[in-house]
């Protein structure tokens, strides 16, 4: 089963092809949120490089949110686009579920954070244990100081931050003796999490509706323009 997926939440841009459980071929480029003029080109390259034309995929799979609202909706409509007429599944996933998948084989607790603005992150809680991925909390909007007071509630496990907000999940959790170190490549987004997730996703519910209709972004959050509008 081929999977082509993408990821676009955060500053860089992510496309991967997977044949089932295995990756075929991957790019990442930090776009600095200029994702309608990377992303495309990401994807055309990547399919050149493997030989494939999208008819060939069998699943067409990005992280629906949270993150960047214009690297959301860009992402979201961009494989829209691309299973529009084909009647292939259309699957989305939540980009902190797929960032936890960056930790299979490992043990702990997996804690992938965005940074939200007005000081606050977008976060979820999960424990992995190998291949096993189970969810502690839903997609959430937290403050730094909420997360880091639920994360001791974790003792004698390790604790991996990954994500666009790192850096001020590990400051906030600075006294959290737990925090484990995590490589830069592990804290980023990686299309290819997001197909193990999609495939997951995809096979855990026989008889679901994945189409490019039913695929809607997920903000968590109004957007700025949205808060504003309702204060008038």
């Amino acid at each position: 089963m081929k999977i082509l997926a993408i990821d676009s939440t955060e500053t860089t841009v992510a496309a991967a092809v997977a044949e089932g459980r295995e990756l075929t071929a991957s790019v990442t480029l930090n776009g600095r949120l200029n994702h309608s003029e990377t992303l495309l080109p990401a994807i055309e390259e990547i399919m050149r490089g493997v030989g494939l034309d999208y008819g060939d995929i069998d699943i067409f799979a990005c992280s629906e949110g949270p993150g960047s609202f214009t690297g959301v909706r860009i992402g979201a409509a961009t494989v829209k686009g691309l299973a529009f007429g084909r009647g292939k599944p259309c699957v989305g996933v939540s980009a902190l579920h797929a960032m936890a998948y960056n930790f299979i084989g490992f043990s702990g607790i997996v804690c992938p954070v965005m940074d939200a603005r007005r000081s606050q992150l977008y976060n979820a809680v999960f424990r992995i244990n190998g291949r096993e991925i189970i969810r502690l909390s839903p997609d959430r909007v937290i403050t730094a100081a909420e997360l880091a007071a639920e994360l001791s509630g974790y003792p004698g496990e390790p604790v991996y931050f990954c994500g666009g907000g790192y850096d001020i999940a590990r400051d906030a959790c600075r006294d959290n003796r737990n925090v484990a170190l995590t490589t830069e490549l592990m804290r980023y987004q990686n299309a290819f999490s997001v197909a193990l997730c999609a495939l997951d996703r995809y096979e855990g519910a026989a008889g679901g509706d994945f189409t490019d209709i039913s695929l809607s972004p997920s903000y968590l959050r109004p957007s700025s323009a949205e808060r504003n509008r309702n204060r008038i």
